[in-house]
């Protein structure tokens, strides 16, 4: 764990959020070669990717917000910020607030560490606390829309893009290892990963998740570039392929998750939202097959 990836001359760079931007600018820079190979204007994929930055980081906030189990937390932290634990605080009980650390305060009255105001707490994701599913279905429809403005093709365009999401996601997943969050479930095994002490972690060997997930999506994009992509039927074959085997490897990686990420009963909230976007990926093969047959008839 490495939450701060390097700091030259006393400027830190976190690791998730410098592993996130990264893989941004990788999959854009990857998306416009494509897109010059392909013949689309790759200044118009560089400012589609843009919007989906800023359309994805919005999406991936507001559901984690509203899943990950802390919403009561973010109302409390500007109504009554006694009623929030400090998680991280330096001991369990306090006499003063020298003793908690960071920016927190001691309630005399209970004797515990708790944060400071903070109304806007809810939209600091610089703080931590992005679903990448979130932001996925945020920054499709945003990509899809501005494609289909500019005249690029919707789904041609997002067979192009596909497999440079799972590339992005490959970086962002190296960054939630860093950053000790996402992570999974005790195991006795020669893969697990202690973890630095935190209140809310085990300190005991845990399953990388991280790490499995950033082998399985950069296994996905290959998938997509070298098997899928050149077999290519219809448009929109392609990313339908990426939705459907993203969701099906996150509906089964996520039984290896204890972290705190929200549900409804037996399912992660992810898994739940695994099952419409693998459908919606199945869908999209089913109707380039459709349409490759209608064509060959």
């Amino acid at each position: 764990m490495k939450p701060i990836l390097f700091a030259p001359f006393g400027v830190e760079f976190p690791a998730y959020t410098t592993l996130l931007l990264t893989g941004f600018l990788v999959a854009v820079w990857l998306a416009r070669r494509e897109a010059d190979r392909v013949g689309l204007p790759g200044e118009k994929i560089v400012d589609l990717g843009l919007a989906m930055l800023v359309a994805g980081i919005a999406g991936a906030r507001i559901l984690s917000v509203l899943t990950d189990g802390m919403l009561m937390d973010f109302v409390h932290l500007c109504t009554d910020p006694k009623l929030v634990r400090a998680r991280d605080a330096l001991v369990d009980t306090c006499t003063a607030d020298a003793q908690c650390g960071f920016d927190y305060l001691c309630d005399l009255a209970t004797h515990r560490c708790y944060p400071p105001r903070d109304c806007l707490a809810a939209l600091k994701f610089w703080n931590g606390g992005l679903t990448y599913y979130g932001g996925l279905i945020a920054a499709v429809p945003a990509g899809l829309y501005l494609a289909r403005r500019w005249k690029l093709g919707a789904l041609r365009t997002a067979d192009l893009v596909a497999p440079y999401l799972m590339i992005g996601l490959f970086f962002g997943r190296l960054g939630c290892f860093f950053n000790g969050c996402c992570y999974g479930a005790p195991t006795d095994s020669w893969v697990g990963v202690v973890f630095p002490p935190h209140p809310d972690r085990p300190h005991v060997p845990l399953h990388p998740v991280q790490l499995y997930e950033a082998v399985a999506v950069l296994a996905i994009a290959a998938v997509l570039y070298g098997v899928v992509r050149p077999r290519r039927r219809a448009d929109g074959e392609v990313f339908g392929w990426m939705l459907a085997l993203y969701a099906v490897w996150r509906f089964v990686v996520e039984f290896w998750r204890i972290d705190q990420r929200g549900g409804l009963g037996p399912l992660a909230t992810s898994q739940w939202l695994s099952i419409p976007l693998a459908t919606a990926g199945g869908w999209l093969i089913w109707r380039a097959r459709r349409a490759s047959a209608t064509i060959g008839a």
